[in-house]
């Protein structure tokens, strides 16, 4: 079971507003112990899945509070306020130094983070928030660097009027009783570097995808850290201690980048984050290294497989189904695809497909057989072309359309001027011209459309 342990400072109101409406919340044991009270002895609280103890001390001072705690707890959250001239706002961060520690802790050292709990208490935010209040997730700054377990500041803010408001003290006390059993890690997060204080681009991750971010250093704080090359072991660190293998960067950082690729850290870009979501990764390596990147506007499909067979789509059927019903091309393809090319941004397929690897991943027959999801995509798209052309058929190397279309010659030929006459004709109306009737069936013609397969 995971336990959680929350830390109230006396030397913050709003930490101890906080904790008077958590102890209100829950149903709380009261237990003491004989250290100082301190450093959290004397009067402590125990319920459900987590330990709340009161320290003297502002939380940025603390060291190893977590060894204060008899449930060896699994994740640490510091009830804090939060200062600065954002009006009323709930936010979660990590703590530690990317360079001088100006503000409590040790200069370049990092605490343990713990994404997806940060995850989870942004989305009580979100749920338990007052109308007024904006909720956001900041940057890694200021103590403590060592607390001895993951941790992350829940925090009320930004002033004394929030400091002291009953509802915004209740809401981040809801949100914290939701840390309790929550695991602080979770199968796919990353480190980010770059950015505002107020991080934007990783709180669109966090709310947006499957991903949770761990520590992230601001460009204030990249700044402070000065060049990356003398400060290896601080972002070493930040890997080691957000439990990430992976980089996502806010702005231009050469000298970062040649760095942490020194490091063999995977640096990636929002737009792969937010396509490759929950696929498994291996799922995602085979694509990028059959098919070709996610940011060269590769996109995923619904199949999935480790292994992916290459295939090409007929360009010119796919081209004009798309001119037809583009959405419906596109689930189409999504559908019996593992992943795909697009063009023009991502806005419409391309011509190139990766789809299950029969060799490996299926038995002949079976509906992941490459070539029977090629033949059904072909299919399918011949079934678009239905709504435009009066007749459609499947040949062995072709699919093959025929309509009858209004033919501008025949219409020339019957002293048919161009222009709005001409579009009247093409929409099935009849025109008159020198007091003749010419109707459209005058003037069409039986065209056939071959799209090679």
């Amino acid at each position: 079971m995971v336990m959680l342990a929350i830390v109230e400072s006396r030397a913050d109101r709003a930490s101890v507003h906080i904790c008077d409406r958590l102890r209100e919340r829950a149903d709380w044991t009261e237990r003491t112990d004989d250290r100082p009270a301190a450093d959290g002895g004397g009067t402590y609280y125990w319920t459900d899945g987590a330990e709340l103890r009161s320290f003297d001390e502002l939380h940025i001072d603390l060291e190893r509070p977590a060894d204060a705690f008899d449930c060896d707890p699994d994740l640490l959250v510091f009830a804090s306020r939060h200062s600065g001239d954002t009006g009323a706002l709930l936010t979660g961060h990590f703590t530690g130094n990317f360079g001088p520690a100006e503000f409590g802790g040790e200069p370049d050292a990092l605490a343990e983070a713990a994404p997806n709990a940060l995850n989870r208490l942004l989305e009580a935010f979100d749920e338990y928030a007052p109308e007024r209040y904006d909720v956001g997730m900041e940057c890694t700054h200021h103590g403590p660097s060592e607390v001895g377990c993951p941790s992350l500041f829940a925090e009320l803010g930004s002033g004394d009027e929030q400091w002291d408001d009953p509802a915004g003290a209740d809401a981040v006390a809801r949100a914290i009783l939701e840390l309790r059993h929550v695991d602080p890690h979770r199968s796919r997060q990353v480190v980010g570097f770059g950015g505002n204080h107020y991080a934007p681009r990783y709180g669109r991750v966090v709310r947006e995808t499957a991903w949770a971010v761990g520590h992230v250093a601001a460009d204030w704080a990249l700044e402070a850290m000065d060049h990356p090359t003398t400060h290896r072991d601080v972002l070493k660190r930040a890997f080691e201690a957000s439990d990430a293998e992976i980089a996502l960067l806010d702005g231009e950082w050469p000298v970062l980048e040649e760095t942490l690729a020194a490091l063999d850290c995977r640096i990636v870009s929002e737009t792969w984050l937010r396509e490759v979501d929950d696929r498994p990764l291996a799922v995602v390596d085979a694509v990028e290294s059959d098919l070709g990147a996610v940011d060269d506007g590769i996109r995923f499909g619904d199949r999935l497989a480790e292994s992916v067979a290459v295939v090409e789509l007929p360009a010119e059927l796919v081209s004009t189904a798309q001119g037809i019903d583009a959405d419906r091309v596109r689930a189409i393809v999504e559908a019996n695809t593992v992943a795909f090319a697009t063009e023009n941004g991502g806005s419409r397929v391309g011509s190139r497909a990766a789809v299950p690897d029969t060799a490996v991943d299926s038995e002949p027959g079976d509906d992941n057989d490459s070539s029977d999801l090629r033949t059904a995509i072909i299919a399918e798209l011949a079934a678009v072309l239905e709504e435009k052309y009066d007749a459609v058929t499947i040949e062995d190397d072709a699919v093959v359309a025929e309509e009858t279309a209004f033919d501008p010659a025949l219409a020339q030929q019957v002293g048919v001027p161009e222009g709005p006459k001409f579009g009247a004709l093409a929409d099935g109306e009849s025109v008159t011209v020198d007091g003749e009737t010419v109707s459209p069936e005058r003037v069409m013609t039986e065209r056939t459309h071959r799209f090679p397969t």
